[in-house]
Formats: structure tokens, sequence, C-alpha cells
């Protein structure tokens, strides 16, 4: 046999064994075990779900503070133009009242 097989053997035998004694001094029946892990899973998916909601509330808050923001920033940059345009027609218009002048 090669390293790398007798290695797997004495992986899995070792797997087997420690799985034997595990059940051999388990402090209560199967039934009890089971029972006891299928409460954790539940109790762990339940918390796992709520952290879930919460960061989901969290994204629907960022993403709303986010688009407040935008429609601000667009809001800004309109009135700016605005006023950018309104500054150079009356530069034109200044303009045009000088030539004529």
């Amino acid at each position: 046999m090669s390293k790398s097989s007798n290695f797997t053997l004495g992986v899995v035998t070792g797997a087997m064994v420690g799985a034997i004694v595990a059940l051999l001094y388990a402090p209560d029946t199967g039934e009890n075990t089971r029972n006891r892990l299928s409460y954790q899973l539940s109790k762990y998916s339940d918390e796992l779900n709520s952290l879930i909601d919460k960061l989901r509330e969290e994204k629907e808050q960022l993403v709303s503070e986010a688009k407040i923001k935008g429609d601000k920033v667009v809001e800004e940059a309109r009135e700016r133009a605005e006023n950018l345009i309104d500054e150079a027609e009356n530069l034109l218009h200044s303009i045009e009242e000088a030539r004529r002048g």
C-alpha cells in the first residue's frame, strides 16, 4: 500500500473508532440527543432568520437614505444649472445692449 492509502485508511479507521466511542460514552439516549440537536438547530435557524430580517431592514433604510440624498443632489444640480443659464442669458443680454448702445 502507498503512504496516501495508509493515511486514508488510518483517518477512516480513527473516525469510526471515535464515533463508536462517542456513542458508547454518550451521557444521553439517542432520542434525547436528537431532540437537543433539533432544538439547537431550530434556535440557530430562528436567530439567523432574525439577523437576515435586520439586515434587510438596514439595507432598505440605507437605500432609502441614499435615494433621498441622490434626489437632493439632483435638485441642487438642477438649481445650479438654472442659475448658470440665467446668468448666461443676462450676460448675453448685457452684451447685446452694449453693442447697441
